[in-house]
């Protein structure tokens, strides 16, 4: 039977504890000293666990039925009510509770201070909240091999399978972070490398062969879109960037008297400076895109806000307009293009065209002395490649 305020009230110390029920799992425990305390009995993950709610009168018989229904619905998300209630323990102390959520900001934090680019900043963020909604309010200590699975099955379960793979990765980052800082033991993501069905490799889309490619730089050449679509593409046929290097462009980093480029660490996917060399043909674009705008603008600004860089979907819907779908060709696809005629051209070696896609080289003395090297080769490899996608413009 549920209890009264006046049952409460007449319950008398005894010389040994006891506890009066007033139902699911909610009771009173009553202490040699006089002291009568809420309790709460529940299981999770099939262990007997205990929830103190305070003493009677100050947390009244209203508010334990409150406590408990609460602590009922996190159950039946499968969180541990006494999860969050060390967490907010902690919090009210002032020190940070180490649950999954707090771990995880930290660690983005600290990837955003070692200048992680922003791009796949956003990426890492974006999976972790795939695992926020069940993992975030857990205690990192208290989180096994099957409460990730559990997170990475219900994104697999939607056919994303890549996202899932990734998403086991990003995990285990915040769990080696969590290990390094002295919050977690172990890192429970390594046994589930099998676990997970392998995404099929799909290589993105791309024109190898020459004729094909001529075909789209005469496309691009006689393309009149609307803002810097067409040029942001003749850019890439020209110098083959990372679409997201040439998207986030400024004018400082243009040096238009030594035909030079220089792309910061921080945008960078392996996080060093990059610099490319500039043919003729792409300073002349450059200059057409000068125009009034300012010192440290973007190259190619959004047509709707110039504060902000063009938008990635711009090029893809230009390439779609001009007969070359996503399944064709996309703007990172300018990569594979030149790499491969490069390549099938014989005439360049094979070192300079990765140094000049910024493939870099993990031995890193090697990789020192080859990206200095390389440099006279690749600036007369990007003149003979842009006389190559130039020649295309003149074909019939």
């Amino acid at each position: 039977m549920p209890l009264t305020d006046s049952e409460i009230d007449a319950f008398a110390p005894q010389e040994k504890s006891y506890k009066r029920a007033d139902g699911g799992g909610l009771h009173i425990f009553v202490v040699p000293t006089g002291s009568k305390l809420w309790r709460m009995n529940y299981r999770f993950e099939g262990k007997q666990k205990t929830l103190s709610f305070g003493a009677w009168p100050i947390v009244t018989l209203e508010e334990a039925r409150a406590l408990r229904n609460n602590a009922k619905r996190l159950l039946r998300q499968d969180i541990d009510p006494g999860a969050v209630q060390q967490s907010r323990k902690a919090r009210r102390r002032g020190r940070a509770p180490t649950t999954f959520d707090v771990i995880a900001d930290e660690f983005l934090e600290k990837r955003r201070l070692e200048g992680l680019a922003e791009t796949t900043l956003s990426k890492k963020a974006w999976l972790l909240d795939f695992a926020r909604e069940e993992l975030g309010i857990m205690l990192i200590t208290d989180i096994r091999p099957r409460d990730v699975l559990a997170v990475l099955r219900g994104v697999e379960s939607k056919g994303n399978y890549e996202t899932a793979k990734r998403l086991r990765t990003t995990i285990g980052e915040v769990f080696r972070y969590a290990v390094a800082t002295l919050r977690a033991e172990t890192d429970p993501t390594p046994v589930l490398r099998g676990a997970l069905i392998s995404p099929k490799v799909r290589h993105m889309p791309a024109i190898t062969e020459d004729h094909e490619f001529g075909c789209l730089v005469r496309a691009i050449w006689r393309y009149e879109g609307r803002g810097g679509a067409a040029k942001a593409l003749k850019l890439m046929a020209l110098l083959f960037p990372r679409p997201g290097e040439l998207r986030h462009a400024r004018w400082t980093e243009i040096d238009f008297n030594k035909a030079v480029w220089t792309i910061p660490a921080e945008r960078m996917k392996m996080r060093r400076e990059h610099r490319k060399p500039l043919p003729p043909a792409a300073l002349h674009i450059l200059l057409d895109l000068r125009g009034t705008s300012g010192p440290e603008d973007y190259v190619l600004p959004a047509v709707t806000d110039p504060e902000r860089p063009m938008s990635e979907n711009t090029m893809n819907a230009a390439l779609e307009r001009l007969g070359f779908p996503g399944e064709r060709m996309t703007p990172h696809g300018f990569r594979a293009t030149a790499s491969t005629l490069l390549n099938e051209s014989g005439r360049w070696n094979p070192d300079a065209i990765e140094a000049e896609l910024a493939h870099v080289d993990t031995r890193a003395v090697r990789a020192i002395y080859n990206r200095a090297h390389y440099w006279v080769e690749r600036v007369e490899m990007i003149q003979w490649w842009a006389a190559e996608v130039l020649r295309h413009t003149n074909a019939s």
